[in-house]
């Protein structure tokens, strides 16, 4: 009965809620679900390559999130796994300890399920992976591997991070939940930086309980990570889950780029908007005029500058091992001089202190997550500009699976809150969860 339960949760991909319970009721079925995990990834990484290494050793450990497999995106330290980085300068290399936030999933009684496929330094130089949903398109980037392996239900809990759109927008092209939770409520040390300014640590799961949950247990502050601020601390229960909140007041935002969005992506917020309504929830338009003109420059001045520090020693020792994408991006950034940094950094501040007076009187906002399904082709892995207006606030947003395109891919929704505020978001994203009670399923691959 226990092998017969944990392949049956394996197989409906459950979420990490629904797998807790399971194993509080019989332990040992955690031992069989991390099997059936581990013969699943086994079966899909000729094919699907989400994986650049996965684990040698499965085996329970005490703790809260004892017998959840959690996959690690590849540029986040992992003590007994290589650490590639997405780069074949650290093809070989295993760190001396790991990450932070995989020590503390360890303390929790995780499984450490692997590194997952990330862009070259979580910047726009693609992996191998495929959209388990059709391989001819794209996952997203930069955390691919993450997105893709529970979007597959390979693990059902995944480590991504976001310094532009790189949880929210795979998230929506995979059909899973992405959530980055506000700047700085995971500390990321050992999490190999791109813009110090705009990395976040984010999750994947299939609920929005799931990555509630996560949040709940890994949110923390570290003397390592001068960016680290931990966000009020909550509990989701695990029997039943976070409590919605009902009949949110949410803005919607659509912004001057939503006339290049995908007629299905207009229609699927269209929709899920009529449906709120009908349940009771207050939507009102929002333009954020300021933040929609001046984002963009600003996000990409902050990160190129930054990301020119960080790699421009590294492209010029290694520039066989580097990638044009990579050589761009520290070309970009030295061109920019301190006081076009400086005025970034300013407009950055400004843009976060007028969202918060703008979000005050509503509960989240509702936006997109990206133009439309997954590009096809892996050269490209899609645009992040519904993502970066958040990235730069650092406020908590949320990608939320909600239909089909017309090749059949996924297409989601994004919730966004306020600054810290990231509860009471993830509350009003469990409130439109259960009124669209929208499933994708798992792909048939």
């Amino acid at each position: 009965m226990t092998d017969a339960k944990a392949s049956l949760a394996s197989e409906r991909s459950a979420g990490v809620l629904e797998l807790l319970r399971l194993f509080t009721d019989d332990a040992t079925a955690a031992d069989h679900y991390a099997a059936a995990c581990l013969d699943k990834a086994n079966a899909a990484e000729p094919f699907l390559k989400a994986f650049e290494y996965l684990p040698r050793d499965i085996a329970r450990r005490p703790g809260p999130l004892s017998g959840i497999p959690v996959a690690i995106k590849d540029i986040i330290a992992t003590s007994d796994m290589p650490t590639t980085n997405g780069s074949p300068i650290y093809r070989d290399a295993v760190p001396a300890a790991d990450a932070w936030v995989v020590e503390r999933l360890r303390q929790l009684g995780a499984t450490i399920f692997g590194k997952t496929v990330s862009t070259e330094f979580a910047w726009r130089h693609p992996g191998p992976t495929v959209n388990p949903w059709n391989p001819r398109h794209t996952p997203g980037g930069s955390s691919s591997g993450s997105a893709a392996a529970v979007a597959a239900g390979i693990v059902p809990l995944a480590l991504g991070s976001q310094t532009l759109g790189s949880v929210i927008r795979p998230a929506a092209f995979n059909g899973v939940v992405g959530f980055k939770p506000s700047f700085g409520a995971i500390p990321r040390t050992g999490v190999h930086p791109l813009s110090p300014s705009l990395d976040h640590v984010g999750f994947f799961a299939r609920r929005v309980d799931d990555v509630a949950l996560a949040l709940s247990l890994l949110g923390g502050a570290s003397d390592s990570d001068p960016h680290g601020r931990s966000v009020p601390a909550f509990d989701v229960s695990i029997e039943h889950g976070l409590t919605p909140l009902e009949k949110p007041r949410l803005a919607v935002v659509r912004f001057t780029r939503w006339s290049r969005a995908e007629p299905e992506q207009q229609q699927v917020l269209e929709a899920a908007s009529a449906k709120l309504r009908d349940a009771g929830a207050i939507l009102q338009e929002l333009e954020l005029a300021d933040l929609d003109q001046a984002n963009w420059a600003t996000i990409n001045t902050i990160l190129a500058s930054e990301a020119a520090v960080i790699f421009e020693r590294l492209v010029e020792r290694y520039p066989e091992r580097t990638s044009d994408h990579l050589k761009s991006l520290v070309q970009a950034g030295k061109v920019h001089g301190a006081t076009d940094y400086l005025a970034a950094k300013a407009t950055q501040e400004r843009l976060r202190s007028a969202f918060a007076s703008e979000i005050s009187g509503f509960d989240a906002v509702l936006t997109l997550p990206a133009f439309g399904e997954a590009p096809e082709g892996l050269s490209y892995t899609g645009d992040a500009e519904y993502c970066a207006p958040w990235t730069l606030l650092g406020v908590p947003a949320i990608s939320l699976p909600a239909g089909f395109g017309g090749k059949r891919l996924p297409l989601g929704l994004q919730v966004v809150g306020a600054y810290r505020q990231d509860h009471r978001t993830l509350r009003v994203a469990k409130w439109i969860e259960g009124v669209l009670q929208f499933d994708p399923g798992v792909p048939g691959m």
